[in-house]
């Protein structure tokens, strides 16, 4: 029996173990077996295979019983996950249902998740900006939050290195507030957009509209090839899987290169009760499972953990694991665990029409979406009544227009009859929100989940700063647009609840001071060095970019770093 044991134990033991498969996770599956390091990657959700496993991909409208839209009962029964925009017919099988992950909203907050391999990033959408060095410095010069411990000439080469790999679209627009990365060709504006970034580029200082940057192979290089991935079809069907490999998900990139190693064990079906923590060891040994089939304990042991179970889940694991060393949660000497966390503020439109261009239309899809404006407030000096800034998308487009008036002959003709609608534009902000200590994540003393995990209690809200930059982004869009040439101009500002941007942040800080972080600058927990977090979790503040090509830069040069330290032995 004892030899058993012992074999049982051998069987469960990896150089490194990583909590979830979707893009921070992938990306540490794919660096530690470049290394050579075993590695199992522990996925909560069921296995989704590339290609294999993307049932919609190739459907027609017609194909789906309800033509895409989710039927009442589904929609009444998914209150939550029914507002967040891709929950249809054709994506709902990578969406975590609402009664299938119960949590706590001590104030509304609609909690976005995809449970498989892979998790969401067979759902993001695909935006991927680099922070500048204003980003990182953001927390220092007006005070709210903790200083970063690391600025942009930190992270620039790893940017670099995870952009080649990934494959972004991108021009080379020489902004010091975005900065330029490794881009295949960019997919191109279309004629009232070009209009509105020539306009907007004479008349207004320090701002621009640039084609926005995406994760999408306009052009493979062999990287790409060698990955098994093909060339973006502009499809946009993008939230089924696609069989391209067009865009970058883990499914499609980072678990298979990761796999084909034969370094990487994937084990689906495994969800992270807490970290196993040896007080006499000083350090994290392993990590305790429930099989979320058969509800049974299994525990996995690892020189280094890497956390990457998105942002919220991240802070659930942790809170959960506790020991007489840290009875409040691992590595939380600090008590800032679960606290500032963050989101963007997507809750401000603008739309308007354009009598010019009357000769142009769009041929074919953006897989890109348009445009993009860099945030131009509050950049280089505090300049505005409200703290940092946003970003905005920027669109035009028009549709073919059919009369249905008539009957016999002129109903035919007006149908058959192709008419070009006048140009629509919009835009939506995306606002970076304060890190604030009454903004938090703690569990439940009381409710328990379908695995006898303590329910997540969430709560999370808006501010006055949220509001006021809410204000100044319709001010000045409106007047752009004004100027531009735009008419029946709308704002419309929505009062959605936090959550539904799916870009929550923080919890797990990083910070200089132990004393005020969980983290220290290469991602590692302060009180427990071999444990490292480089998700949304980690981040201290937000800035008002997509994060994910973030998470991606953090996740190599952390893994980097383990690699190093186990190399030496300190972990």
């Amino acid at each position: 029996m004892a030899n058993l044991n012992i074999d049982s134990i051998k069987d469960r033991t990896f150089d490194a173990i990583v909590i979830g498969s979707g893009m921070s996770g992938g990306w540490a599956a794919k660096e530690f077996t470049d290394k050579g390091l075993k590695t199992l990657v522990l996925e909560r959700g069921r296995d989704v295979k590339h290609l294999k496993d993307y049932p919609t991909t190739n459907l027609y409208p017609w194909e789906f019983p309800h033509h895409g839209v989710m039927p009442d009962d589904v929609q009444k029964a998914n209150p939550i996950v029914n507002r967040c925009y891709a929950f249809g017919e054709d994506a709902a099988h990578f969406f975590v249902k609402d009664a299938e992950h119960p949590y706590v909203q001590e104030k509304p907050f609609d909690w976005i998740r995809g449970y498989q391999t892979g998790g969401k990033s067979l759902l993001w959408a695909r935006q991927t900006q680099r922070w500048s060095e204003f980003d990182f410095e953001g927390p220092a010069r007006d005070g709210f939050a903790v200083d970063w411990p690391i600025r942009y000439a930190d992270i620039a080469p790893w940017y670099s290195y995870v952009e080649k790999f990934a494959g972004i679209s991108g021009n080379r627009d020489g902004l010091v507030e975005l900065p330029d990365g490794e881009f295949l060709p960019a997919f191109p504006l279309n004629a009232v957009e070009t209009y509105f970034s020539n306009h907007v580029k004479k008349t207004y200082k320090g701002r621009h509209v640039i084609s926005a940057r995406c994760a999408h192979l306009s052009k493979p290089n062999q990287i790409h090839l060698d990955q098994g991935r093909g060339q973006c079809q502009e499809r946009t069907l993008c939230q089924r899987g696609c069989p391209f490999g067009g865009y970058f998900s883990a499914n499609s990139s980072t678990i298979p290169w990761a796999l084909r190693s034969g370094h990487c064990t994937l084990r689906p079906h495994s969800v992270v009760e807490s970290i196993i923590y040896d007080e006499k060891k000083g350090k994290a040994t392993g990590v305790r499972v429930i099989d979320a089939n058969t509800k049974e304990a299994i525990e996995y042991y690892a020189n280094v953990i890497f956390v990457n179970a998105a942002a919220l889940n991240s802070n659930l694991i942790l809170l959960n694991s506790i020991s007489s060393r840290f009875p409040n949660g691992l590595g939380n000497d600090s008590g800032t665990l679960g606290k500032y966390v963050a989101f963007h503020n997507y809750s401000a439109h603008i739309n308007a029409e354009y009598d010019g261009a009357k000769e142009w239309t769009t041929d074919g899809r953006n897989p890109a979406g348009g445009g993009y404006i860099p945030r131009f407030r509050n950049v280089y000096k505090q300049e505005t009544d409200f703290l940092r800034g946003y970003a905005c998308g920027f669109s035009a487009y028009r549709w073919e227009q059919h009369s249905s008036d008539g009957i016999g002959q002129d109903l035919k003709k007006n149908l058959v009859k192709k008419d070009l609608s006048s140009w629509h534009v919009g835009s939506h902000m995306m606002g970076e929100t304060i890190p604030k200590e009454t903004n938090y994540v703690a569990l439940d003393k009381s409710l328990k989940d379908p695995w006898g995990i303590p329910q997540l209690k969430i709560s999370v809200d808006y501010d006055n700063n949220d509001e006021k930059m809410k204000k100044d982004y319709v001010e000045q869009m409106t007047e752009m647009f004004t100027s531009a040439g735009f008419k029946n101009i709308q704002a419309s500002t929505d009062h959605r609840a936090p959550g539904l941007d799916i870009h929550e942040m923080g919890g797990v800080r990083m910070g200089k001071d132990p004393k005020t972080s969980m983290l220290d600058k290469w991602h590692r927990l302060h009180a427990c060095n071999n444990v490292y977090v480089t998700d949304g979790a980690s981040m201290t503040s937000t800035s008002c970019q997509n994060p994910s090509l973030t998470y991606m830069a953090f996740t190599a040069r952390a893994v980097d770093h383990a690699i190093g330290e186990l190399k030496k032995g300190n972990i």
